[in-house]
């Protein structure tokens, strides 16, 4: 992740990434360089879950490491997804959200 001080521009709402398919260690590079623009660009962004259909533990740790370092929120969690976050434990501080509408529409997390 970058380690650029994220900001927030208040004016205009986070962008949303929609990545698609499977999200592993082979697969995450180009999905790293967006989080990261996104990141210092806005400050955060919503990571639009529903078209992934496979993560590891290598995007397990950019989604950690992301909401660490930003405002980061998840939306349409897929159920191979939730299981993932559910079973480490993740989805107990993770920001989720039932939709993208609910993601953009929320506060800013601290």
């Amino acid at each position: 992740m970058s380690h650029h001080e994220p900001r927030r521009d208040d004016a205009s709402p986070l962008p949303v990434l929609a990545p698609a398919g499977d999200l592993d260690h082979d697969s995450l590079d180009p999905w790293r360089t967006a989080i990261d623009d996104a990141v210092t660009t806005h400050g955060g962004l919503v990571l639009d879950a529903g078209g992934i259909t496979f993560a590891d533990s290598a995007f397990l740790q950019v989604v950690i490491a992301t909401h660490h370092a930003a405002d980061l929120r998840i939306a349409a969690l897929p159920p191979g997804v939730r299981r993932l976050f559910a079973v480490v434990g993740v989805d107990t501080f993770l920001n989720l959200y039932a939709t993208v509408d609910d993601a953009l529409a929320a506060p800013p997390s601290a």
